[in-house]
């Protein structure tokens, strides 16, 4: 079968699951991991064939996108704030939102030297990978609960040639940090379950639960802890950055303003929901 056949196929088999637009991302995706080619090269080579081999390849690549599998899982990569990650269902797949957290970041701390940075929930890595990569003066840990995770995130850090500290931890579990920070930094879980509907089914069914639910009674329960934490392990002058629900702002600044924290700020992402704060002890 000729390769500009099996798109046509490939595309309308997948806009039974997905919308066209993403159907046609996906297969550029695909196109890419699978043959090293753009569209522009499909189109300058319109009568190329699939080998039975690319064939049954590129079948089993539709197979587990029909199942919703996320495609960052099927090849186990995710670009994220221009470097690679290695992702897997231990890890979240690393979000654009959580991009616009590390520029925060990065920008706001960009002239303060050797600062030391904690992230805490570290997943794949990718918060404290990339603040390690763009602020080479810093020095950088990260915690999670998850073994499996904190594997990857070492893999990410030895990828991207940068140094950070890991170790595994429950920081629900922990009454102290174990040094002091200059900068504290977390996307922890807090999507609502009440919120499940509003989550797309390659989210629901495969990413992990732990890294994004928490229960509907106490929506800010990871929150609280950090921030509690933080209190006394900031420096003077030391920043706290929160990713947050974006139906929860208020109820968040309110949170970190009772706990005695100064200079709150929500910033809204680029779809103009508040999905960022960030204060100072």
């Amino acid at each position: 079968m000729k390769l500009k056949e099996y798109r046509t196929r490939f595309i309308s088999r997948l806009a039974e699951v997905y919308d066209i637009v993403e159907a046609e991302s996906l297969f550029s995706i695909v196109l890419k991991e699978l043959k090293g080619w753009g569209r522009v090269d499909l189109a300058m080579n319109p009568d190329v064939s699939l080998t039975t081999v690319e064939h049954q390849k590129w079948d089993l690549v539709l197979e587990q996108l029909l199942k919703q599998v996320p495609i960052q899982y099927i090849f186990g990569k995710a670009h994220f704030y221009g470097m690679e990650f290695e992702v897997s269902p231990s890890t979240l797949i690393p979000r654009p939102e959580t991009e616009e957290l590390v520029e925060m970041v990065v920008h706001e701390n960009r002239q303060k030297g050797k600062i030391k940075i904690l992230d805490i929930g570290t997943g794949s890595g990718c918060i404290a990978v990339s603040l390690a990569k763009n602020l080479p003066t810093a020095q950088v840990f990260a915690i999670d609960v998850s073994a499996g995770a904190l594997e990857a995130a070492k893999r990410n850090a030895a990828h991207n040639s940068v140094e950070v500290t890991f170790w595994q931890e429950d920081i629900l579990a922990l009454k102290s940090l174990p040094t002091q920070f200059d900068v504290i930094v977390s996307n922890p879980p807090y999507v609502r379950h009440v919120e499940k509907a509003e989550i797309k089914p390659n989210v629901l069914e495969h990413e992990p639960h732990l890294a994004l639910f928490v229960e509907d009674t106490d929506p800010l329960l990871f929150y609280r802890k950090i921030a509690g934490l933080g209190k006394s392990a900031l420096n003077s002058n030391g920043r706290l950055y929160f990713e947050i629900n974006q139906y929860l702002g208020n109820e968040t600044a309110a949170l970190l303003e009772d706990l005695g924290y100064k200079n709150i700020a929500l910033k809204k992402d680029l779809f103009g929901n508040y999905r960022m704060i960030s204060c100072s002890v």
